[in-house]
């Protein structure tokens, strides 16, 4: 059984600094594209980040653009979300996702087929 653990979360003053890992334990994702998405009080879960398979392509929000930066470590099987400047509306539980097929470019919440349990991350104004 896969399983994806996130840590990092915490609270944080606005413009603060939080940076969020997600160990993948059980498999390799090396292949496969991950991403991260996140859920506030009240709001749907939406999509947050992405990083392709060979790590050097990218996709964000535009929320979150030039703000947050995600990247992966293949070796140790896990993915990062630095998280710079943040402010009270990144408030929410934000979750690690692993796309369920290899080689493939999605932001698709449907797409992504293993999760975490998700951690929380508040803002304070």
């Amino acid at each position: 059984q896969v399983q994806l653990v996130e840590s990092g979360g915490g609270l944080v003053q606005a413009g603060g600094s939080l940076r969020l890992s997600c160990a993948a334990s059980g498999g390799s994702f090396n292949k496969n594209t991950m991403g991260w998405f996140r859920q506030g009080p009240g709001k749907e879960r939406e999509f947050v980040a992405s990083i392709f398979w060979w790590g050097r392509t990218t996709d964000y929000a535009d929320s979150v653009k030039g703000r947050f930066t995600i990247s992966r470590d293949n070796a140790k099987n896990t993915v990062y979300l630095q998280m710079n400047n943040l402010k009270p509306e990144d408030t929410a539980v934000y979750y690690c996702a692993a796309d369920s097929r290899e080689y493939r470019r999605s932001r698709q919440e449907e797409a992504f087929g293993s999760w975490g349990q998700g951690i929380q991350v508040s803002v304070s104004s």
